[in-house]
């Protein structure tokens, strides 16, 4: 699995921790291992514009998934197939703004958009309540697995 993450913001970031990160998530979830991801972290202005070009939304926003091969899951002993997974984009200002309202770290904030971001690539959302308390869960099961403690308190919608 390849998981390459680059910084072209302002914000100082682990970005080993987020890339291991990564390749759990994509283990524990039992994807192909000639699957590649790329995560970057953006400052406030090019994802505000990425924001109003993808969303229509004005202003940055925390993090955003652009899905390429439409991967889902796979199962135990059935990776699913190989793929460009897509590209996540952060924005670490938009994260510690975040991880200050939840009162924990800004690398927890990332890694806890980071795993959104992955779940959102396969195929995962939160429209709907029901949607949204299996994606939450999950995302609160793979951090805190690969963290070995409890996950961080989620401050998204």
């Amino acid at each position: 699995m390849s998981v390459e993450v680059n910084n072209e913001s302002a914000i100082e970031a682990q970005l080993e921790q987020i890339s291991a990160l990564g390749r759990h998530v994509l283990a524990e979830l039992n994807v192909h291992p000639e699957t590649d991801v790329s995560i970057i972290l953006l400052d406030e202005e090019p994802m505000s514009t990425l924001h109003v070009q993808w969303m229509d939304l004005e202003g940055p926003t925390d993090v955003m998934s652009f899905p390429m091969d439409e991967l889902r899951p796979g199962a135990p002993g059935s990776p699913s197939e190989a793929g460009m997974l897509g590209d996540i984009v952060i924005c670490p200002q938009v994260a510690t703004t975040q991880a200050n309202t939840g009162g924990h770290s800004v690398q927890d904030e990332i890694l806890l958009l980071a795993t959104h971001g992955m779940l959102h690539l396969l195929g995962f959302d939160h429209a709907e309540l029901e949607e949204k308390e299996l994606m939450f869960a999950l995302q609160r099961q793979l951090l805190e697995a690969f963290l070995g403690r409890p996950a961080p308190r989620e401050t998204m919608d």
